[in-house]
């Protein structure tokens, strides 16, 4: 049955969450139109959490597990949104560094009342240990996946067509 599918109950979880975040939204409309996706609120709290730091495309794309061309398309999208400003690093001109703008931080410090709501809307009726449970579980699903060699060599090729 497909409701029993793991695969299914998570991708149509996580559809779930991103629709009840998106909507939930009660922003002015001059923000709304320019609001993060979850991607672009991770990158944000990233480069937050290492204010000082010198950020690169590179660095989020090891960070988040990502390609170059999504993280490329995810930081021109915040560019033109003016969320994060492309700075010409001074020892090597062909890499930029990642800056936040004020924007930015003023619209995750919204988003993150608007998550804490949704987590604790999410985990409601959950006892402490079914959470903790839930938890350690997803992380073993990721370390499986991480470890796995069928799924390391298939990310080089396209597996719609192996069996």
């Amino acid at each position: 049955m497909k409701e029993d599918n793991v695969l299914f109950q998570i991708k149509s979880l996580e559809r779930l969450l991103a629709k009840k975040f998106l909507w939930s939204r009660d922003i002015d409309e001059k923000i709304e139109q320019t609001m993060p996706t979850p991607i672009q609120i991770k990158i944000i709290e990233y480069i937050l959490e290492h204010e000082g730091e010198e950020i690169y495309q590179k660095d989020l794309e090891k960070i988040f597990n990502i390609r170059r061309a999504t993280v490329s398309g995810v930081l021109q999208t915040m560019e033109k949104n003016d969320l994060i400003q492309r700075i010409t690093d001074v020892t090597d001109t062909r890499t930029k560094k990642i800056i936040l703008n004020e924007k930015a931080k003023q619209i995750l410090q919204k988003c993150r009342i608007k998550m804490d709501e949704l987590s604790k809307n999410i985990t409601e009726g959950i006892s402490e240990e079914e959470l903790e449970n839930f938890i350690k579980t997803i992380q073993k699903m990721k370390q499986n996946l991480e470890q796995s060699e069928k799924y390391k060599i298939c990310a080089t090729i396209d597996c719609s067509t192996k069996k």
